[in-house]
C-alpha cells in the first residue's frame, strides 16, 4: 500500500493461502494413490518413473469454447506442472520419512477451510453493506491518527515536462500561476499538445518522488529542504524544460492529510466488516447447534 503503515491485516485474506495449500494437498493425495504399474484401461499422457498421469484426469483443464491453440497451451502447461510436482514429491519420499496420517489430517483441514471460505464468501456477499459515509471515514481517521504517519513527502502541485523545441514555453509560468478559467483551460490544452509528462494541481495529493520521477528533480538530495524553500522551481536538461509549482506539501514522519488516505480507510472499513460478518456467521451456526443440541463432546 503506497500510503501510511500497513494498518489492518485481515484474516479474511489469509484464507487465500488455504486455497494454495489445498492444491498442494491434492497433489499429495494423487501421489499417495499412484499405482506402481500402468492401468491398461486408461490412456496415459505422462509418466514420472512409475507414476502415471492419465488422459481422463485432464478433464476440466480447458474451459469450454477455448481455441485449439489455447487448449494445447493449457494442456502442456498442466502436464509440465504435474511432472515437476511428481519429481519433487518422489524425491521427498526418497529423502525423508513422510507421516502419511499427518499429511492426510492436514489435507482434510485444508479441505474444510476451503469449504468454509467459500461459504463465508457467499454469506458476506449476501449480507455485506458496502456503503461508507464520509463521516465514518473521518471518524476512523481521527481515531487512528497514529496509523497514518507519512513515509514519504507528498505534494499538491503542478508539474510540467516539455521539449525545449515546444512553442511558447516562456508563457508556461504565467499560465501555471493564473487563476482565470480560460488560462487553466489553455494550460491543459498546451500540456495535451506538447508535454511529455504533466500533472495539473487539483485536490489530489501525490508522492513527490513519483511526481518528478522523469526529471532531474528526483536527484535532489534534501527534498524536505527543497520543498520548504521552493514553492516554484524551473530546471532543464539537454532535451527538456521542467516546471514545478508546489501549492501544498506534507513532509515524511508527519500525519497524512485525510484525502491522501481516504481510499485506504475505505478499504480498511470494508475489511473489518468482512471479518465481523465471518465471525457472526460462525457464532450464528454455533449458537443454533447449541440450542438444537447438534453436537456433543464425548468423554
Amino acid at each position: 500500500m503506497r500510503k501510511g503503515n500497513n494498518i489492518f491485516i485481515s484474516s479474511w485474506f489469509g484464507l487465500s493461502v488455504v486455497c494454495m495449500l489445498l492444491l498442494a494437498g491434492c497433489d499429495l493425495i494423487q501421489f499417495k494413490k499412484e499405482t506402481t504399474t500402468q492401468d491398461p484401461q486408461r490412456v496415459p499422457v505422462a509418466r514420472v518413473n512409475r507414476a502415471f498421469l492419465y488422459k481422463d484426469e485432464l478433464s476440466g483443464i480447458v474451459p469450454v469454447g477455448a481455441t485449439k491453440e489455447d487448449s494445447t497451451v493449457r494442456m502442456e502447461a498442466y502436464i509440465n506442472s504435474w511432472i515437476r510436482k511428481q519429481l519433487l514429491l518422489q524425491e521427498a519420499a526418497r529423502k525423508i520419512d513422510i507421516n502419511e496420517a499427518e499429511v492426510e489430517r492436514k489435507i482434510l483441514d485444508y479441505r474444510y477451510s476451503l469449504i468454509a471460505y467459500e461459504y463465508q464468501a457467499f454469506y458476506i456477499k449476501q449480507n455485506m453493506d458496502t456503503a461508507i459515509t464520509a463521516g465514518e471515514i473521518e471518524q476512523y481517521y481521527k481515531d487512528n491518527l497514529d496509523n497514518f504517519i507519512l513515509k514519504q513527502n507528498i505534494v499538491r502541485a503542478t508539474f510540467i515536462k516539455v521539449p525545449k523545441t515546444a512553442p511558447r514555453t516562456n508563457k508556461i509560468k504565467d499560465l501555471i500561476f493564473s487563476t482565470k478559467d480560460k488560462d487553466k483551460d489553455e494550460l491543459k490544452s498546451y500540456c495535451l499538445s506538447f508535454s511529455t509528462a504533466y500533472h495539473l494541481v487539483d485536490s489530489t495529493w501525490m508522492v513527490f518522488d513519483e511526481l518528478v520521477k522523469t526529471s532531474p528533480l528526483v536527484e535532489i538530495p534534501n527534498k524536505i529542504q527543497f520543498l520548504k524553500a521552493n514553492p516554484y522551481y524551473e530546471t532543464s536538461d539537454d532535451a527538456y524544460l521542467y516546471f514545478l509549482r508546489v501549492k501544498e506539501y506534507r513532509i515524511s514522519d508527519n500525519i497524512s492529510p485525510l484525502e491522501f488516505v481516504r481510499d485506504d480507510i475505505r478499504t480498511i472499513i470494508l475489511n473489518k466488516r468482512k471479518v465481523a460478518l465471518a465471525k457472526r456467521l460462525e457464532d450464528e451456526i454455533f449458537n443454533t447447534a447449541v440450542r438444537e443440541k447438534g453436537f456433543e463432546i464425548i468423554k
